[in-house]
């Protein structure tokens, strides 16, 4: 069996997904170096060298990668912080060897203004009606602010109002979500204005679904659709996190979609990428998931809410484990620029987080149901993991934030532990994702209780079934 080394940058569950997947690998003999955010318990146990590098420092991540070049094959790269920031640039510059992410210039999730004069270019049809105010453009606020509500004015206040940059300031707000009255609005505008230029776009009422490819740089390969959930509590309640879980039907397609919707999915996300690929004189700028967009299905068309230039966290962990190729050889195809299929199990797969009670304000709105003894006490993962004994590769067991301590693991202040479960259907994968959840005791954590529940599921079906009459 060939030995190869491979160096994964690690911030979360979706990283350490990416370790299991390369662990497995039936073909080769997978050697881990791993860069990682914290002392995450299952990389440490992974991998034949682990650093830490608490800020995704991409100066140490190649400073970690030239000291073991010889040793090296390819590096992977999840997280949009060094991305954003170049690391592969940096890296393939130094030292030669190949970086699954897109180049720096391509990371347009840096830029909300970038990505929507790209859209806007090639398939303007997917932009919701959108306004620029760059703040150069404007002597003062009574000016600004009069601009602002004669936009409201034709959107009639049904808007989302975006940084930029990454938060800047208040971060992204939506009418009736975030605030109720343009005097709310404008402040939180305001918050992000001082440091840089705001889109304020219209709200698109809808169902979201995250779709996601795999690309060479040459060649599209679009992942099975999947939902995330990102408010924090259940019934949709709650702000919005990282994403407190998501789930994949047995096919491409989610469950509240016609094949007809999914065939314009990869329709709309094959023409951005190839119009986009040809933009670029570099076969190889875009590989990697240069496109995880959040498209918004209205019943008569498709609007893109946002792009990302990396795998989605958590969605690449409900494709990950199902992929039936050697995760190692998908790789070195994307590196190769002959990534041209990709199969993958007719499974189901849901996936919860376990958090912290500080996570989503829980332990302030739910004070009663924090145990707060528990708080800030080790974790205990070893139920969940003998849950295989009974389910086999049905269920995986991601620690994400946490970290080992004197031999005890720790949840930290994020998505401390992602449960997936695989299964026949939605909801027997469900059912295993949370009794691998209710295995896990410790740091008084919590999660969502209804992802991929079938009332949810209903809901989106009734929804989509109103958006389709009104077309």
């Amino acid at each position: 069996m060939e030995k190869i080394g491979v160096l994964v940058v690690s911030y979360g569950s979706r990283e350490v997904a990416m370790v299991d997947a390369l662990s497995r690998s039936p073909n080769y003999q997978v050697e881990l170096y791993i860069a990682d955010k914290q002392k995450n318990p299952f990389n440490v146990e992974k991998a034949v060298k682990h650093v830490v590098t608490p800020s995704l420092n991409i100066e140490g991540i190649c400073r970690f990668a030239e000291a073991n070049k010889d040793r090296l094959d390819f590096i992977l790269v999840g997280s949009e912080k060094p991305i954003i920031e170049g690391i592969r640039d940096l890296i393939e510059k130094r030292t030669g060897l190949p970086v699954i992410c897109p180049k720096q210039k391509y990371a347009i999730e840096e830029s909300k203004v970038q990505q929507r004069l790209l859209f806007q270019e090639i398939a303007p049809e997917a932009n919701p009606r959108f306004k620029i105010f760059n703040p150069q453009d404007y002597k003062g606020t009574s000016e600004v602010k009069k601009d602002v509500y004669r936009w409201l004015d034709e959107l009639d206040n049904q808007a989302v109002v975006k940084p930029d940059k990454p938060a800047a300031g208040k971060g992204v707000g939506v009418w009736g979500d975030h605030f109720t009255t343009r005097e709310e609005l404008f402040e939180h505008f305001l918050s992000n204005f001082q440091h840089s230029s705001v889109i304020i776009e219209e709200k698109v009422d809808g169902e979201e679904t995250s779709f996601m490819a795999f690309c060479d740089g040459k060649h599209f390969i679009a992942l099975p659709g999947v939902r995330d959930y990102k408010r924090a509590f259940d019934d949709d309640k709650g702000p919005n996190t990282g994403g407190m879980g998501s789930y994949k039907d047995v096919g491409d397609a989610l469950p509240f979609l016609t094949a007809a919707e999914r065939e314009r999915e990869l329709a709309l996300g094959k023409k951005i990428f190839e119009k986009w690929q040809a933009k670029i004189n570099d076969d190889s700028a875009l590989r990697g998931v240069p496109l995880y967009l959040a498209f918004m299905h209205t019943g008569d068309d498709i609007k893109v809410l946002e792009n990302n230039s990396r795998p989605g966290d958590p969605e690449i962990i409900n494709i990950l484990p199902i992929i039936k190729d050697d995760f190692v050889d998908v790789c070195f195809r994307m590196i190769e620029g002959n990534l041209t299929s990709l199969e993958l199990e007719k499974q189901a797969t849901v996936l919860t987080y376990k958090v912290p009670p500080g996570y989503g304000g829980f332990a302030e709105v739910f004070p009663n149901q924090v145990d707060q003894s528990a708080v800030d006490t080790p974790v205990d993962l070893s139920k969940a993991y003998q849950l295989t004994q009974k389910y086999g590769d049905k269920i995986r067991v991601y620690p994400g934030s946490m970290e080992v301590r004197d031999g005890q693991s720790f949840a930290l202040k994020s998505r401390a532990v992602g449960i997936l479960g695989v299964g026949g259907s939605i909801e027997e994968a469900r059912q295993i994702s949370l009794e691998g959840a209710r295995a896990i005791s410790g740091g008084a954590m919590w999660n969502r209780t209804d992802v991929a529940s079938k009332q949810h599921i209903a809901k989106s079906v009734s929804h989509m079934e109103r958006l389709r009459r009104k077309a």
